[in-house]
């Protein structure tokens, strides 16, 4: 399958001058989405995990069918002020802002290796901040997953020791 050409490119999205990946256009492709779904089976057939974290929103669709097919549990990194309770956070910077995420602290079970799960790594500051929460917690990062990787925007500078695994990688426009 061309992955590339079920994933729809918005120009000048969210600002003037950004090319915008909407995967959401693979969430309406059934072989598509089949297809994200039994690579990263594929990718993580070897790769002992304990569970997934999948980061809003997007990595929620990614993230929730992997973990029901491998029986592990799906924690939610969810955006700042979504979650009850007694949280770890982290900020981070963005390639157009900043945002906070914030997780569950008991949901982070020390000893833990955890899969993070997203559709987009672009400066790779959102799968950082997810993994220092996951650290922060004594539990240890298995990897990440993203359908899409921007190399250009030099995420391996911030997260290569995760071991990040993209579908596609965009050199850029």
């Amino acid at each position: 399958m061309n992955l590339n050409d079920a994933i729809r490119k918005v120009p000048d999205f969210p600002k003037p001058g950004i090319l915008f990946y909407d995967v959401t256009s693979i969430f309406i492709n059934s072989e598509a989405f089949k297809y994200v779904l039994s690579e990263m089976e594929e990718l993580y057939k070897d790769t002992r995990i304990d569970g997934i974290i999948a980061i809003e929103s997007r990595g929620f669709l990614l993230g929730a069918p992997f973990a029901l097919k491998r029986s592990l549990p799906l924690v939610l990194a969810r955006k700042k002020g979504k979650l009850p309770g007694d949280i770890v956070e982290q900020s981070y910077s963005l390639e157009y802002g900043e945002a906070t995420l914030e997780i569950h602290k008991s949901d982070l079970t020390p000893g833990k290796n955890w899969l993070i799960v997203d559709d987009l790594i672009a400066t790779g500051g959102t799968l950082e901040a997810v993994a220092k929460m996951i650290e922060s917690q004594k539990a240890s990062v298995a990897g990440i997953f993203s359908i899409i990787g921007l190399p250009f925007l030099n995420y391996m500078d911030k997260i290569k020791h995760y071991n990040p695994k993209t579908l596609i990688n965009y050199q850029g426009e």
